[in-house]
Order: structure tokens, then C-alpha cells, then sequence
């Protein structure tokens, strides 16, 4: 299939899943068109058992697997996401919060790979470095999944913000360590000189980190001046279509965080561009605009998750050890919360629900599917991709659909959440 029937075909089965959603389920869009998604796969691969003739499930299947979800995700989708997503939080609130999303999206992280890697690595037997691996790509919190069902909740400004916020910002770390790891397990770097190695990787993250922040603080600053002498929303629009495109290629081509360049980007042009550089109409425009891209791109991304079903092997060992993965990762995430906001307690002020919210509220999402179906080849990948499989579908749809009925119970008085 070429790009444009891909692209065409993806459009229509959203909307069409979206619809059937919207008149029959009636859940939040995004879960509701996942849902849906995978509802119908599994019809697909009930039928080609029932009449193994149609082969239904292996043209599917070839079909699944050409459209290189990774690179569609990674090199096309993600920038838009995090632009959009970035948008629309404001920096003035995210300057309140900035000690927990700072700690949230660096130790949390390290925690959370450490006790997922460790604990994978256990149940499963492989290597600890590849285990590491799969820790890494599982532990950020989902920005696209975690902002497409915030939208759906009534969760308080200031908790929404942390949810939000860290998700943006530990994505972009999170890939940074998933490629230090990467390329410790898979090249032969770990068999090197350890303090070159550590060397190399703090060089790593220091590059891409604080490079991509750099790089899309610069951006969207040019950008902004630019649109501070116009006043003609169309084309206002496009300059932020051409930051959110063109910085993130140049990002990769720079060889800095494209994610972390997007949401610095997407910050600044959210909260300064907005206050300072553009009209009302044009205000109006740009938000109107970029919340329909992150809605149509939303939509498809879960589709395609819904879909990615046939790419995933499940058998017994495979699904036993993703049940395991979601055990452990849900732990991890609980002490990736708990322990920056325990270390912060003495000098802020948290509710008593604020743990269980935001451990239950850290989604994974289409990130991770992505990046597991970019490892290299091997005997472990089947394993990794079908626990981040499983991880995936669990967060979006268990997690999603009840983390504003937690956050109801754990605190019916969500004004007095920090």
C-alpha cells in the first residue's frame, strides 16, 4: 500500500471506530476508538480460526506490519503530539510544580527502569542490560495517552498540571536512557572500559537533553519574534505547523531530544507566543487548530494500537510474562511517585490522595509499542513486545477509564488537591 492509502485507510477506520464508540460505548474518545480497534482485530483472528481459508489474519498482518508503526509514530506523529500536548500547558502553571515534574521525569525514571529491569530480568531469565532495556521503554508515562484522557476528567488544575507536565518532560528523558541502554545491550559498549562508558553516556544525555531543550527554546523564541510583526492567523498558523515539523526534523538531524525539543517549543509558543505575539482571532485560531490536530492524530494513534494485535505473539510464556511486566510496572510507577514527593514533602505541601492519583494516572502509551517494535531483532524482542503490549492496553483502558473515579474516592473534595 503507498503512503496515501495507508494514511486514507487509518482516517476512515478512526472515524468509523470513533462513531461506533461515540453512539454505542460512549467512553472517552480515545480509549472508546482503542477499544473498538481491538475488539475488531480480535473478531478478524476469531474468524481466520473458524475458516483458516479466508486468511484474513495474515493479510491483516502484512498490512499491520507495513506500516512501520515505530517510524510512523517516532519520525512523523510524535512531534505534532508534543507540540499540541505542550500547547496547552501553561508555563506560569508548571512553574508551581516545576520540583515535582523536575525529580518525577529524572530519579523517577531511574527508579522505575531499575525496578522493572531488575524485576523483568528475574522473571524471565534475560539478560539484566536487555531487561534494563525494557525497563527504560516502559517507564515514561505516555504524554498522548495521558492528556487524551485528562481531557475526559474533571481532575483538579494543580494535579492535572503534575500529570501533565511530568509526562511531557519524562518522555523525552525516558528516550534518551532507552538509548544509552540501547546501545549499551545491543552494540557491545557495556563490554568496554565502564568509566568510558559512563563517560559516553552522561555525554549522551547531557547532549540530547539539555541540547533539545536548547534547540526548541531558540526555535520557538525566532518563531515568536517573527509572529510578534504579523497579524494573519493563516499564516501564524503555518509558522507553528513549520516549528513543529521543521524543528523536530532538525532535532534528529542535529542528533539532540526531538521530543524534548517539541514540548520546550510548544511551551513557549503556548504561554509567550500566545500572550505576547498573536491577536485574539489569532489566539483563537491557533488553539483551535492545534487541539483538532492532537484529536484527529489521538484518535488514529490509538487505532493504530488497537490494530498493532497482529504484530504480537502470545503464547503462554509471552502473556505470563506480560501479566508479570504489569505487576512490576505498576509498582515501579508507584515508587517513581512516591519517592521524589517524600523527599519534597518537608518543603511542599501534598494531599493525602496525591500518590495513589498520579501512580494510578501514569499511563503508557503508543511510545512504548513503538519503541519496542524498534529494538533489533533477537530472541527477546517477542517477549519485550508483547509485556509492553499488554502494559499498553492495560494502562489506556483499566487505568484510563478509572482514574477519575479514584481520584473521586481518594479525595471527594478535589479542591484541596495541591
Amino acid at each position: 500500500m503507498s503512503l496515501l492509502q495507508i494514511a486514507s485507510t487509518l482516517i476512515v477506520l478512526a472515524g468509523a471506530f470513533g462513531a461506533i464508540n461515540y453512539l454505542v460505548l460512549k467512553l472517552p474518545s480515545a480509549i472508546g476508538i482503542l477499544i473498538v480497534a481491538l475488539l475488531a482485530s480480535v473478531i478478524m483472528m476469531g474468524l481466520d480460526l473458524i475458516v483458516p481459508s479466508l486468511g484474513i489474519a495474515d493479510t491483516i498482518r502484512a498490512q499491520v506490519v507495513g506500516i512501520e508503526f515505530s517510524d510512523a509514530l517516532l519520525e512523523g506523529m510524535l512531534g505534532l503530539l508534543l507540540f499540541a500536548g505542550a500547547l496547552h500547558v501553561k508555563t506560569s502553571d508548571l512553574k508551581r510544580e516545576w520540583p515535582t515534574v523536575t525529580l518525577m521525569a529524572t530519579m523517577g525514571i531511574a527508579i522505575s527502569t531499575a525496578v522493572v529491569g531488575y524485576g523483568f530480568a528475574y522473571v524471565t531469565g534475560m539478560p539484566l542490560l536487555v531487561a534494563l532495556v525494557f525497563g527504560a521503554l516502559i517507564s515514561p508515562t505516555d504524554p498522548v495517552a495521558v492528556m487524551g484522557v485528562l481531557r475526559e476528567t474533571n481532575l483538579p488544575k494543580s494535579l492535572e498540571t503534575k500529570i501533565a507536565g511530568e509526562s511531557l518532560f519524562n518522555d523525552g528523558v525516558g528516550y534518551v536512557v532507552y538509548l544509552i541502554l540501547v546501545g549499551a545491550a545491543f552494540t557491545g559498549a557495556a563490554h568496554g572500559d565502564s568509566d568510558t562508558s559512563v563517560a559516553s553516556a552522561t555525554a549522551l544525555f547531557a547532549q540530547e537533553a539539555i541540547g533539545g531543550a536548547a534547540l526548541g527554546l531558540v526555535l520557538g523564541f525566532l518563531t515568536f519574534r517573527v509572529m510578534r510583526h504579523i497579524d494573519d492567523y493563516s499564516l501564524e498558523v503555518l509558522l507553528t505547523l513549520g516549528l513543529a515539523f521543521g524543528g523536530y526534523e532538525l532535532a534528529v538531524a542535529l542528533h539532540v531530544s526531538a521530543p524534548i525539543m517539541a514540548v520546550c517549543a510548544g511551551l513557549l509558543i503556548g504561554d509567550v507566543g500566545t500572550r505576547l505575539g498573536m491577536s485574539e482571532e489569532t489566539r483563537k485560531y491557533v488553539e483551535a487548530f492545534w487541539k483538532l490536530i492532537d484529536e484527529i492524530l489521538n484518535a488514529v494513534l490509538f487505532l493504530m494500537i488497537g490494530v498493532e494485535v497482529f504484530a504480537i505473539v502470545f503464547d503462554t510464556a509471552n502473556v505470563m510474562a506480560g501479566l508479570a511486566a504489569i505487576v512490576l510496572g505498576l509498582f515501579a510507577r508507584f515508587l517513581a511517585v512516591a519517592v521524589p514527593i517524600t523527599l519534597l514533602r518537608p518543603f511542599r505541601d501534598y494531599s493525602t490522595g496525591v500518590i495513589r492519583i498520579m501512580t494510578w494516572g501514569g499511563l503508557k502509551g503508543g511510545i512504548s509499542v513503538a519503541l519496542a517494535l524498534s529494538l533489533p531483532d533477537g530472541e527477546w524482542k517477542p517477549v519485550i513486545l508483547t509485556a509492553t503490549y499488554m502494559v499498553v492496553v492495560f494502562s489506556i483502558i483499566v487505568q484510563g477509564l478509572t482514574v477519575a473515579r479514584l481520584a473521586r474516592h481518594v479525595n471527594p473534595q478535589p479542591e484541596l488537591l495541591p
